[in-house]
């Protein structure tokens, strides 16, 4: 796969030192952006991040950091439609999308990459919200990670029960009319955290991570998005319907998700973990949506969870012989 050098925001990002970025381009030729974030010291594998909707690489800097700290090189990506990738209509501010499928593409130029680039192994997943919902179709599919990790995985969306067949009518009429590109009723062209005070915020209970990712989109606007569009939501319930039908991989994974969660739906995350026979849910006592954002404290304890994990997971024990 051609990499070539990407502009990259390292202050931003206050990741690990050598972290960089490269553009890559998908097999329908969209052109992406990676991020690379070394291990520091001796590698143990790397983790494959994949961010949620309106996310970028650099948001995922201090995460990477404590990853590298722990000998875990991170390859992340910037999703087409957002970030420094080319976005998919003439607004740009549109959070959108063609196929939700169509993210798969975008996977497997991410794995491309990590195979030019050959990055150690074992590989590990962490995905965060859109990009749990990715990430959970792409483990379904055979993603070579011996482990994954969900934060607050949009596997649905929550939304009262009154409204929800008026989504579904919504988003399926949208695209008939033309009018698929518009956005998501309820939503607006500004980025969520640079419009809407911490106080009211339903993304994280952490002022100084808040005031980061604020930070991050005022001073390289180009960053950031504003809300879906039509046809992004109604792929999106349609991606969730029919990953709900399938059976969770037979692979090790944890959960993590916010007792304030108030995005994605609770009760498909406990639902599809009750079904994951080597998963484990952990609930985030006051936690939001973002709970790899959230105090120090609760960072360091789910990032603790997290590499028992890998490290589980890299060394399985093996059964005792029987003479």
């Amino acid at each position: 796969m051609d990499l070539s050098p990407a502009p990259f925001h390292a202050d931003l990002a206050e990741g690990p030192a050598g972290a960089c970025a490269y553009w890559i381009r998908a097999d329908d030729g969209l052109r992406l952006r990676i991020g690379h974030y070394p291990a520091t010291g001796p590698a143990r594998g790397t983790v494959l991040l994949f961010p949620g909707r309106t996310e970028y690489i650099e948001k995922y800097g201090r995460t990477a950091a404590d990853l590298s700290r722990a000998g875990y090189d991170t390859l992340t990506i910037d999703w087409r439609g957002q970030g420094l990738a080319d976005r998919m209509l003439t607004d740009a501010r549109v959070g959108h999308i063609t196929l939700f499928t169509d993210y798969q593409r975008d996977v497997a130029a991410l794995c491309a990459a990590a195979r030019t680039l050959e990055l150690p192994q074992p590989l590990h997943l962490i995905a965060h919200s859109m990009g749990g919902c990715i990430g959970l179709r792409a483990v379904m599919e055979g993603l070579p990670v011996a482990s994954c990790v969900f934060s607050g995985p949009m596997w649905g969306i929550q939304m009262s029960r009154p409204i929800r067949p008026a989504a579904w009518a919504l988003g399926w009429g949208s695209g008939r009319l033309g009018l698929g590109h518009m956005f998501a009723p309820g939503t607006k062209p500004a980025s969520y955290v640079t419009s809407e005070p911490f106080e009211a915020n339903v993304l994280t209970r952490d002022p100084d991570m808040y005031a980061y990712m604020r930070r991050q989109v005022a001073q390289a606007p180009d960053l950031g998005l504003g809300g879906p569009s039509l046809q992004w939501l109604h792929q999106s319930l349609q991606e969730c319907r029919e990953l709900v039908r399938r059976p969770s991989p037979d692979l090790p994974c944890l959960t993590f998700v916010g007792s304030n969660e108030r995005i994605v739906d609770i009760a498909r995350i406990r639902d599809r973990m009750q079904r994951w026979p080597r998963g484990t849910l952990e609930v985030v006592e006051g936690g939001e949506h973002e709970v790899l954002m959230e105090s120090p404290e609760i960072r360091a304890r789910i990032m603790a969870g997290i590499l028992a994990l890998f490290d589980t997971a890299s060394h399985p024990v093996k059964p005792a012989q029987t003479a």
